[in-house]
């Protein structure tokens, strides 16, 4: 029996600069807070192959498990949640405003 589907985001890295970034409705943002959480199955697929033609832009795109959350998506998944603050070998970028 497959597994249900359960909100995701779509995540990969600037090609250019290598940061973590998140597809919105209209692009891509570093703000796991400003990421479109997707719910259908269906759509997550459109909107995948969409991010995957976007070879000028990004690498290693894949969907990543979140729980849709007022102030914006969580990460589900250790994994993610320090994938969002950012680079981990010394205070910079992200890292600073937390």
């Amino acid at each position: 029996m497959p597994k249900p589907f359960t909100p995701k985001v779509i995540t990969a890295n600037a090609l250019l600069e290598g940061d973590v970034i998140y597809q919105t409705a209209t692009g891509w943002t570093r703000s796991l807070a400003e990421a479109e959480v997707l719910t259908d199955e269906a759509d997550a697929d459109l909107r995948m192959i969409d991010a995957l033609t976007q070879h000028e832009l990004v690498v290693g795109v894949y969907l990543a498990d979140v729980a849709p959350e007022a102030g914006g998506p969580k990460p589900t998944h250790f994994r993610e949640e320090f994938r969002a603050k950012g680079p981990s070998n010394y205070a910079h970028g992200k890292q600073e405003t937390l």
